[in-house]
């Protein structure tokens, strides 16, 4: 299906997740290669980049700032060359976590209660500790703060201030941490997420940066066959009401009582060596370069 088709995939971008997109690149590209496809690698830093003429395809795996966004798919979108994932919308919906959990609370998709905070006015938060304070539109765990006493609020604030001046506040839910992959329509086979030690931070998420303990994780995830059903069904909410395309990646909270808090949609998961969308998709029987061509195949069916 993708054999001699001119492929630019898309990488780097400007924002903090720049290292974590170069290293998602590696494994796509070579994906790429091995289905036949004529692959261009293109380092993306801002809205300036060239693609070669007759690109039949961006393959877009800039995570964050710029390339999750809505930005880059507006640019494409205006160039009129087709690329992979979420469109414009979905994609500035989902990357700002303000306006998901808008959606979220609208279309009745379970998350934690929550509040909005904008630094420089007078900041007091409501909600009951332990709480997470959190960037609206950073990935990774960039800047996100798990606050249990007081004093810790103002530090949170100082770091969160160097990415935004809003802030998202949620009640802190104890559980299992557990994340689902959508395909199409389909939710994947659930992954739940194990830091060897503390949280999983940025250091634990990619331990090839070096700093971190690392990550067990098991997949399927140990969960009873209800509970399995309740979240991967909350995953698939959470997509259908960000009007996400494609495919995404769905953060999940599952508490002591089973029930499901969806945290947040990913619609560029990563694809590196550690990333859990692969995962997922392994666990359903589907080898990398057969993840790397569905999406694609999915994607130029929307063009």
């Amino acid at each position: 299906m993708l054999t001699g088709k001119l492929i630019a995939v898309l990488k780097g971008g400007p924002g903090s997740e720049r290292d974590v997109s170069l290293n998602s690149a590696k494994s796509v590209v070579e994906a790429l290669k091995s289905l036949g496809a004529n692959v261009v690698e293109i380092d993306v830093t801002g809205p300036d980049f060239e693609l070669p003429a007759g690109t039949d395809l961006a393959y877009n795996v800039i995570h964050g700032t710029f390339g999750e966004d809505g930005q880059l798919q507006r640019l494409l979108e205006r160039r009129g060359v087709p690329y992979t994932g979420a469109r414009a919308m979905s994609s500035e919906v989902a990357f700002d976590k303000v306006l998901s959990k808008k959606r979220f609370v609208d279309k009745d998709v379970p998350t934690p209660p929550h509040e909005i905070l904008h630094i420089g006015r007078s900041v007091k938060v409501h909600l009951p500790l332990p709480i997470v304070m959190k960037p609206p539109r950073e990935g990774s765990s960039v800047g996100v703060h798990i606050v249990k006493e007081e004093a810790q609020v103002a530090t949170a604030l100082a770091d969160i201030e160097k990415y935004d001046k809003t802030v998202l506040v949620e009640k802190f839910i104890p559980g299992r941490e557990l994340t689902v992959g959508i395909l199409g329509s389909e939710a994947l086979p659930i992954v739940h997420i194990v830091p060897k030690d503390g949280w999983y931070d940025m250091k634990n998420k990619y331990p090839w940066m070096g700093g971190g303990g690392g990550t067990n994780y098991i997949c399927p995830a140990d969960i009873s066959d209800s509970a399995t059903a309740k979240v991967q069904a909350a995953a698939l909410r959470a997509h259908q009401a960000l009007g996400c395309e494609v495919y995404s990646r769905v953060d999940v909270i599952l508490d002591d009582k089973d029930n499901p808090w969806v945290l947040e949609v990913n619609t560029i998961p990563g694809m590196t060596s550690s990333s859990l969308l692969p995962k997922a998709a392994a666990a359903r029987g589907m080898s990398f370069a057969k993840l790397v061509e569905t999406i694609a195949i999915l994607s130029l069916q929307l063009s």
